[in-house]
């Protein structure tokens, strides 16, 4: 089998499952782009199996510390594991993201599933070339009514594929209704603004309803309305859903009909609103789409951050509350935590942390591949003004 000879010091030796084209001493063979190869060290020792492409900054992902294949078998048991895994935990896996790419070990594969209908993403060539044995694989374990092939994501670009929505078994679902935390959502996993809802905010939607009750609620970046759903339905006094995407705020308007619950939906950008707003609001909550999707972007990601989080914090007075949240792996918690405290000073507030946040379990993190724990968030109170 061909491959790759790593060189010392490669982050691979301290438990990382990637490998950099900066990180290689040596290739062997004559590996293909989308080819499971063997990794090995300096010293011809084996490392493991990886899937290999030279188109991308990760030349290689390793998915197993032997010799393995991906072969039917290798599919069916690395699936049926990742079930089990939340089955164990308790999780609705009628309503979860039932593989989680590496934390899965099974790189560039994500499967979420909603109720009798599968969306998939293969992000990595080695998974897309694959994708009828992951086809064959999901039906057999899970006899699902149709397989949405999602895979309209930015990250294809990176290992060279283009993007794409088509069918992978079945017909084409159309919208349908999934119901989460005792709410209902319309979606649709073919022409939807994206593979359905945030399968790793469904924690932090109840936990935010949770301090609901009786506050006057402002949820940025609503997207289909799953903080403010929860919000209302928990006794908010009233709830104003903020988004920029036309499309998102009409999917709002419609699960809160669904739901028979009164929000007000604005399409604008939540920057601006923001800066123009009023000090209205007991409970501002701020979930963005990513601002960086690498680390070149990273200041600049940062001083957008910092300015939303000082536009609501003035927004808010004693007592107010504010969640925030990250979904950047770029973005470690640490800088998150003080680009809010930063903020804070700016305001002239004082903050008292209330509760952190994380994505939930059905998105598993590798303790060593940090990438893999992505979300992050923070609720905090305004204690004082300076």
């Amino acid at each position: 089998m061909a491959g790759l000879i790593i060189a010392p010091r490669a982050r691979i030796f301290h438990g990382h499952e990637w490998v950099y084209a900066t990180e290689i001493k040596k290739t062997f063979g004559d590996p293909q782009p989308g080819d499971v190869i063997t990794l090995k060290d300096f010293r011809d020792r084996p490392l493991g199996s990886a899937i290999f492409n030279p188109l991308s900054q990760i030349i290689a992902r390793r998915f197993s510390r032997r010799r393995q294949d991906l072969d039917p078998d290798f599919f069916s048991r690395r699936i049926r594991q990742a079930i089990d895994h939340r089955q164990r935990l308790g999780i609705d896996t009628s309503l979860c993201r039932l593989v989680w790419s590496e934390s899965d070990g099974i790189p560039g594969l994500i499967v979420d599933r909603y109720g009798a209908h599968l969306s998939v993403q293969t992000l990595t060539l080695a998974m897309d070339l694959r994708k009828e044995l992951i086809r064959d694989a999901l039906i057999a374990l899970l006899a699902p009514q149709s397989i949405v092939l999602r895979n309209d994501s930015p990250f294809r670009k990176a290992e060279g594929m283009e993007p794409g929505i088509e069918m992978l078994h079945g017909q084409n679902p159309g919208p349908f209704v999934v119901r989460s935390n005792d709410l209902d959502f319309e979606i649709d996993l073919f022409d939807g603004q994206k593979t359905g809802l945030y399968l790793d905010q469904l924690e932090s939607h109840a936990a935010i309803a949770n301090l609901a009750p009786g506050k006057r609620v402002l949820d940025c970046f609503t997207n289909q309305g799953g903080f403010a759903l929860a919000c209302a339905k928990a006794g908010a006094t009233r709830v104003t859903a903020i988004d920029v995407s036309a499309s998102a705020c009409a999917a709002a308007r419609h699960n809160a009909q669904l739901n028979g619950l009164d929000i007000t939906v604005l399409e604008h950008n939540v920057f601006d609103f923001l800066k123009h707003a009023q000090p209205e609001y007991d409970l501002i909550i701020l979930d963005p789409p990513s601002f960086t999707r690498n680390k070149k972007t990273l200041v600049d990601a940062m001083r957008g951050y910092k300015e939303i989080h000082l536009r609501a914090l003035k927004l808010l007075d004693k007592g107010g509350v504010l969640s925030t949240f990250c979904c950047s792996h770029h973005t470690s918690r640490g800088i998150f935590l003080d680009n809010l405290a930063d903020a804070s000073v700016d305001a002239k507030k004082s903050l008292r942390l209330v509760a952190e946040h994380r994505q939930r379990a059905d998105h598993p993190v590798l303790v060593t591949l940090p990438e893999t724990g992505y979300l992050k968030g923070f609720t905090v109170e305004v204690v004082a003004t300076r």
